[in-house]
């Protein structure tokens, strides 16, 4: 009752709903700004201006001051009634919209606190929440409410539709006994599914955990990759100076010397100008005798002299700049820059030979120990370790801690088997094949597509090759072989997982005239 009267207070006398925007007039009256402008429109024409509740008149167009207490209090009022706000729903025997608190089934009419007990003394109504709408409530065939619910047919249904409609003979429950019914299977069920949520929680824990490591874990990784580039662009800074400087100190040895020639030139460059113009003084004399005396001491002393061309100058102005000690200069800096990220890195990369005495008849082998192609059989001599049944090949040394990585080329043609090997494999018989046993890891790559194999179990991988070039990644305590894909972006195609007891081998499988070759 309480809340209906202060609903009351609440409303605009004009359109009698709460007060939107609430201002005030001298009067003191309250009105909602866009009613009160309306009306003050209206009046303006007929020449005269007053309050619409207490007629006060205005000589002029009122001033409208808004009232920021009211509309406090007004958003407070709708905040702790939001459904009733909402929907609208009033009393149906109120002369004033006031709000009703529940709707009668029956009678289908809304009711406030007031009425309540005026609608529900004669008999027991079922009453709901306020309700504009009574679909779902009452039967749609004959707009009787529901009261009983067919399990044949999964609804809801009044009583003449058990009686002498569609459902006649069925056996129906109680809506309330169907209802206890439902709610204990749905517990049971609630049972059934609190494990199952207890245990996707504990997962999405353990992944928000994994996330957390993750994150920390490239932030990490981040840190040290900028600490690693920062390194290097200062090894890189005195690499670049180094060389320059080497540069700077044979050109300034070079030009010195160069200077020193032009200088010495020019000095017996300016005694020959001398001499010359002497003897053309002498060639103007017309005395015989001192012609003859005078060009004996000049010929005497000119044929002293040493040859100009024979001061050995010219041999200094055919040096260069030795580009091969700067060249080696910047092999050494950069091999050095290198070699400090690889250890950085804790990779190492090892120089991986063929060894030839494993090498099948048709693999023949380059010089540098370095290739392994597929031909004619060859002519080879015995060997212990020599592959037989397969075209295949082993490496030496055997790998056998540590982290390494290598790359192999591919030429693209043919079937080309990469992968690591114990030395125990099987060198002959159907064992021997490094697809067909426990003691290899290996990837192959044929017809356009990767396939990866161990211990006679296989899997195609949904990638195509896209470039031939292929990266090898060997972790051997952490157990992890992986191979990547060296095209722009890299990409990984697999990683095998697996406790390793013995040294590992890199090994060829080569068919159709194949051909690969170590890049370390």
């Amino acid at each position: 009752m309480a809340s209906a009267e202060l609903r009351e207070e609440l409303n605009c006398s004009i359109c009698l709903s709460l007060y939107t925007d609430p201002v005030s007039l001298r009067c003191g009256h309250n009105f909602c700004r866009s009613c009160i402008v309306s009306v003050l429109d209206a009046q303006e024409a007929a020449g005269g201006y007053s309050c619409p509740d207490c007629r006060a008149e205005y000589p002029e167009r009122p001033a409208l001051e808004k009232n920021r207490k009211l509309e406090n209090i007004v958003e407070r009022f709708s905040s702790t009634q939001p459904d009733m706000e909402k929907t609208r729903i009033y009393n149906t025997y109120c002369d004033s919209p006031t709000p009703a608190v529940r709707t009668c089934l029956q009678c289908e009419t809304s009711v406030c606190e007031e009425h309540l007990a005026d609608d529900n003394k004669s008999m027991n109504h079922n009453l709901l929440e306020p309700t504009l709408t009574f679909k779902g409530q009452k039967c749609s065939t004959h707009n009787e409410i529901l009261k009983y619910y067919c399990p044949i047919d999964i609804v809801c249904i009044c009583e003449s539709c058990w009686v002498a409609g569609d459902h006649k003979g069925h056996d129906v429950e109680l809506l309330d006994m169907a209802s206890e019914t439902t709610k204990e299977k749905l517990e049971k069920f609630l049972d059934d599914l609190n494990p199952q949520k207890t245990q996707i929680q504990t997962r999405v824990k353990h992944l928000q955990e994994h996330k957390r490591k993750i994150q920390e874990k490239a932030s990490d990784k981040r840190k040290n990759i900028s600490k690693i580039f920062m390194d290097i662009k200062e090894k890189l800074e005195i690499a670049e100076k180094k060389a320059l400087s080497e540069v700077s100190r044979q050109e300034e040895k070079i030009v010195s010397q160069i200077s020193d020639l032009i200088r010495k030139l020019e000095i017996q460059n300016n005694e020959l100008s001398r001499k010359m113009r002497h003897m053309e003084e002498m060639c103007r004399v017309t005395d015989p005798v001192r012609l003859l005396q005078e060009s004996d001491i000049t010929v005497s002393s000119h044929g002293g002299d040493e040859d100009t061309g024979g001061d050995g100058g010219e041999v200094g102005t055919e040096e260069d700049l030795d580009e091969v000690l700067i060249s080696l200069i910047l092999y050494r800096s950069m091999r050095d820059i290198v070699t400090n990220v690889t250890l950085e890195l804790g990779i190492h990369v090892p120089d991986i030979l063929l060894n030839v005495d494993t090498a099948h008849r048709r693999v023949k082998i380059s010089e540098d120990l370095k290739i392994a192609t597929e031909s004619e059989e060859q002519e080879k001599p015995e060997s212990p370790g020599r592959f037989v049944t397969f075209p295949q090949v082993l490496s030496r040394p055997g790998l056998s801690s540590g982290r390494h990585y290598w790359e192999v080329v591919w030429d693209q043609i043919g079937i080309c088997g990469i992968g690591l090997s114990y030395p125990s494999i099987e060198r002959d018989g159907g064992q021997s094949g490094i697809v067909y046993n426990d003691k290899s890891w290996s990837l192959y790559m044929y017809d356009g597509q990767y396939g990866v194999y161990h211990n006679s179990l296989g899997l195609i991988l949904n990638v195509k090759p896209t470039c031939p070039k292929l990266g090898v990644f060997l972790d051997y305590e952490a157990g992890r072989l992986s191979v990547y894909e060296l095209c722009d972006p890299i990409r990984h195609l697999h990683t095998f997982t697996a406790s390793f007891s013995e040294p590992l081998h890199v090994v060829f499988h080569l068919y159709d005239k194949a051909s690969v070759k170590i890049r370390s």
